[in-house]
């Protein structure tokens, strides 16, 4: 995740923001009718982690086993392959195979309708991509729509009048990136209000260089997160505990389901921040998330 991304991070205060004023609001009409346990779900980007193999994945598997041995170390990825094209039925089932019951998959709404058209005249492409991935059942977690850094307020009534008519059966977390949106709060309110009418999460975003997308302001009982990490600096690892605690407070308050995404630029960095994380999400819930983990490699017999 190249948005927000700093080199230089001396200067960048790395705090979460406080809880936006509606965001209690939202967990505790959530907590009255909480239907099942809360669930959290931690993933990456990609599955095709070779750097992996020898450590998170066995050694010698073939590129087709990457994502079965994913979906043993993970229990969710933010699936960005449906950003570039929309899948065909086929690889839909082979993706829902490959994992347990229990993952979820998280797709991102194809660019051509969300960067191309900027959600102009993208009904039958929608149509499209929602029925494809209908086909994961119940692996399917939320979908997400990235709008680019260029899809500002201006096009408010675009996206009302496109979220209003997504269909209701692919659950949709929704992710605002123009700055616009942040610096104006009579703006943000209309907005998030207008969220959490249609049950969609707005996606929280902790980069170092866009403070303005940690708003914190939860629109429905799931959150939907993407870190940005830096290399396992000092600040990842406060940041994880941060983290932890947040949601720890919000699934006390009600929250239903919480996804957090994790970006390194080195994919080794990223199970290593994940353990972390749930470990101290553990030791302040007593949640049993599996975290990703080393596993044995064969042996082969030695020569004395």
């Amino acid at each position: 995740m190249d948005f927000g991304r700093l080199s230089d991070l001396r200067y960048v205060d790395f705090r979460l923001s406080p809880d936006h004023p509606e965001t209690p609001v939202v967990l505790a009409r959530a907590l009255a009718g909480q239907p099942a346990p809360p669930a959290v779900y931690v993933g990456c980007p990609i599955w095709t982690n070779k750097a992996w193999l020898g450590s998170y994945f066995p050694l010698g598997i073939r590129d087709a086993d990457y994502l079965h041995h994913y979906g043993r170390q993970f229990n969710s990825i933010e699936l960005n392959t449906t950003h570039y094209r929309i899948p065909d039925a086929t690889t839909v089932r082979r993706w829902r195979e490959a994992v347990p019951a229990t993952f979820r998959f998280c797709p991102k709404l194809p660019q051509i309708i969300s960067h191309d058209r900027a959600l102009y005249n993208a009904d039958e492409l929608t149509l499209s991509f929602c029925r494809a991935i209908e086909g994961l059942g119940s692996t399917l977690g939320h979908a997400f729509l990235q709008l680019p850094p260029t899809f500002g307020p201006e096009h408010l009534p675009r996206l009302e009048r496109y979220l209003l008519d997504f269909p209701d059966y692919v659950p949709l977390a929704v992710e605002l990136r123009h700055p616009a949106w942040f610096a104006n709060q009579e703006l943000l309110a209309s907005v998030t209000a207008m969220l959490e009418a249609l049950n969609k999460p707005l996606v929280i975003s902790d980069v170092a260089g866009r403070r303005d997308a940690l708003h914190m302001r939860l629109t429905t009982p799931v959150a939907f997160v993407r870190l940005n990490g830096h290399g396992l600096v000092d600040s990842d690892f406060r940041r994880a505990d941060d983290w932890a605690a947040r949601i720890a407070g919000w699934l006390e308050a009600g929250l239903h389901t919480a996804y957090v995404f994790v970006h390194q630029k080195d994919i080794m960095h990223s199970p290593i921040w994940a353990e972390h994380f749930l470990r101290r999400l553990h030791e302040l819930t007593g949640m049993a998330v599996q975290p990703p983990r080393v596993i044995p490699q064969p042996v082969q017999g030695s020569l004395f």
